[in-house]
């Protein structure tokens, strides 16, 4: 079967195939949260057979999405966030209150290692969840990312650029002294979340990061690996679960 895997994000559409169970080259495009490029289906197939769907984006995005794909396949299955599947079990105690972005990142986690993670995803919002070894989501926290966190006080403060500027621990000028801060309390509280961690199963998890703004953040967080398709791979999980 011919299958397409969508991640559909508040700010980013993320689109690949699914090749014997492996998720294949891809693309991305952004949007602004309230409606997709007009050219993002360039880059599709005219025709499939199978389209598998994970949205955390607004109502509106979601059903543009969803009947753009109708022109391109007759069967499409959305994704929700499961209370067990794929050996994971979710820590919420109504499971449709995880995003199903964060839901499917630990289905790829538990998948890629057998070992505890810790899950970060750095997009609008700052994601952390902790899958244990047995596959037992411990919970998690949200913070704004990076990227929020400048345009919220650009917004607040339009003196305040909204990006530029380079990171350093202590900055001389207010551009730097921004990103730092920013991206400083991203990563003070994945610091402080690993070593929680750790501590809760007397071992340290292994850092996944993905997300947009993940790239930013990997050079100071020694040992993290970077899995930029870890939601996608989530959904190929989910695909040969369910199939």
């Amino acid at each position: 079967m011919n299958t397409w895997l969508f991640d559909l994000g508040n700010s980013r559409l993320k689109c690949a195939p699914l090749h014997a169970g492996t998720v294949g080259a891809g693309f991305a495009v952004d949007h602004d949260g309230a409606i997709l490029p007009a050219d993002w289906q360039r880059p599709l197939p005219a025709r499939f057979d199978h389209a598998v769907v994970a949205s955390v984006a607004a109502p509106a995005v979601t059903v543009a999405l969803l009947d753009a794909l109708t022109g391109h396949c007759d069967r499409i299955a959305r994704v929700r966030t499961q209370a067990r599947c794929g050996g994971v079990r979710i820590a919420y105690r109504q499971p449709q209150h995880l995003g199903v972005d964060r839901f499917l990142a630990l289905l790829a986690a538990h998948t890629r290692t057998r070992h505890a993670a810790l899950i970060v995803g750095v997009g609008t919002a700052l994601t952390l969840d902790l899958l244990d070894a047995d596959g037992l989501h411990r919970g998690g926290r949200i913070a704004p990312a990076p990227a929020l966190m400048r345009a919220a006080l650009h917004a607040r403060v339009p003196q305040l650029p909204a990006a530029g500027g380079a990171y350093a621990e202590f900055a001389d000028d207010t551009d730097d002294a921004l990103v730092s801060g920013c991206e400083g309390a991203a990563l003070g509280l994945i610091a402080r979340s690993r070593e929680a961690a750790a501590s809760l199963l007397d071992a340290p998890p292994q850092v996944l990061l993905h997300g947009g703004g993940a790239a930013a953040l990997l050079p100071r967080l020694a040992d993290a690996v970077h899995a930029p398709a870890l939601v996608l791979e989530g959904l190929a999980q989910w695909q040969r679960s369910a199939g």
